[in-house]
């Protein structure tokens, strides 16, 4: 079974900046996209941004600009640099890793770390 620790979650000023990090307990699994989500207090849990293992990237528009996704594939390691952070980023973020295999998709998901924006 493959866990996935996130760290680097905290409280952070409006305009402040941090980095979130996600590590696989084991590198020697397939993935082919990494990923990062967050759910709000009260709402659905919302896609941030996304790597695949081939680098392409996708944001969530509120995002763009200010997200930045990395990958180190070997590692099995994704992060997001957050940066100009807003009062509507708080939320639990949490990181996933996905494999298409046989038709479907296999998702492993971190245990979450909250992020609060506040003054």
């Amino acid at each position: 079974q493959v866990q996935l620790v996130e760290s680097g979650g905290g409280l952070v000023q409006p305009g402040g900046s941090l980095r979130l990090s996600c590590a696989a307990s084991r590198s020697s699994f397939s993935i082919d996209v990494m990923g990062w989500y967050r759910q709000a207090p009260g709402k659905q849990r919302e896609l941030v941004a996304t790597v695949t293992v081939g680098g392409n990237t996708n944001y969530a528009d509120s995002v763009k600009g200010r997200f930045t996704i990395s990958s180190d594939n070997a590692k099995k390691t994704v992060y997001l640099q957050m940066n100009s952070l807003k009062a509507e980023d708080t939320a639990v973020y949490y990181c996933n890793m996905a494999t298409w295999r046989a038709g479907k998709w296999y998702d492993y998901w971190g245990q979450g770390t909250q992020v609060a924006v506040s003054s």
